[in-house]
């Protein structure tokens, strides 16, 4: 068996309350829809690429509850490989539970369950080295991420790997990832994230990552578009206007339109334009993975 990507993050379902407003503290809002839909950074982008019609699989954990069926579920509707994720009698599966409001803002909580729980005698190695890329995003707790550095560390140097780090890999500090960060072929902060990491604006810290061996930054910058680099050219590319329902999976679904125009051969400004049309096709709807008749665009571009 040889897989396009293979996927492996933290698989959580997606809790989504529609709200006319994200509240602060000590006040209250009003919940105007409900939404639930199975999420996971990596897991959404997985999802979207075989709908795309590369051949996927995942990495990950779950419990035998309904939330983990959820996802098994869904997983071979697309048929995504589910080799690689394992089903534990005892736990509960992850959940993200978040709140919308009517501009498309989000806030979320994470319960990361058995998530957290996966060891790296859990990881198949012979398994993740089937695929051409290996498509990392973030787990909660620590021993998860030591896991999953270890596996990285571990596994054949000929698979490509890529690294959505979100807000919980960005508050490490800069010379705790950088052993991961030598590894990756591709990395996927927002622009908050790459500050956060580096000190540093959009294009210098990109650079400064590319200096510590990433060969490819593209920097999700929202309805700003993105900005992508690979030490030689690099590009601001504009988003594409539309009227956001719901942000939730955006940045998942750049990462899919990113990674598909890589593995179609596409040059790094196509791969940009790429990640942003399939950026906007997933904001006009509720949840974090891309509709089907959506991707046409993709597919043709």
């Amino acid at each position: 068996m040889t897989l396009d990507v293979i996927g492996y993050g933290a698989l959580n379902v997606d809790k989504l309350y529609k709200v006319d407003r994200i509240a602060d503290a000590n006040e209250a809002g009003i919940v105007r829809d409900y939404s639930e839909s199975c999420g996971g950074s990596a897991a959404n982008s997985i999802v979207n690429l075989a709908k795309l019609g590369l051949e996927t699989g995942m990495v990950g954990k779950v419990a035998d509850d309904r939330e983990g069926n959820l996802h098994i579920s869904e997983f071979e509707e697309w048929n995504v490989d589910t080799s690689g994720i394992v089903v534990t009698e005892t736990g509960r599966s992850g959940s993200a539970i978040g709140y919308v409001d009517s501009d498309g803002e989000r806030a979320f909580y994470i319960d990361p369950g058995v998530n957290d729980e996966i060891r790296f005698e859990e990881v198949d190695l012979d398994y993740v080295e089937t695929a051409e890329w290996l498509h990392l995003s973030s787990f909660v707790g620590g021993s998860a991420f030591e896991v999953q550095r270890k596996v990285v560390n571990e596994m054949d140097n000929s698979i490509e790997i890529s690294l959505d780090p979100s807000c919980i890999y960005a508050q490490k500090e800069l010379d705790y990832l950088k052993p991961l960060l030598k590894k990756l072929n591709l990395f996927f902060p927002n622009k908050s994230e790459l500050k956060t990491l580096t000190e540093r604006e959009v294009e210098e810290g990109a650079r400064e990552l590319i200096e510590l061996g990433v060969d490819v930054v593209a920097v999700k910058l929202g309805e700003e578009g993105c900005f992508v680099t690979d030490g030689e050219d690099e590009y601001r590319i504009e988003a594409t206007a539309v009227d956001v329902v719901d942000t939730t999976g955006a940045g998942d679904a750049f990462e899919s339109g990113f990674l598909y125009g890589v593995l179609k051969g596409r040059n790094l400004r196509e791969c940009g334009e790429m990640g942003n049309l399939a950026a906007s096709r997933c904001i006009t709807s509720m949840g974090g993975r891309l509709d089907f008749e959506k991707l046409p665009d993709l597919e043709n571009y």
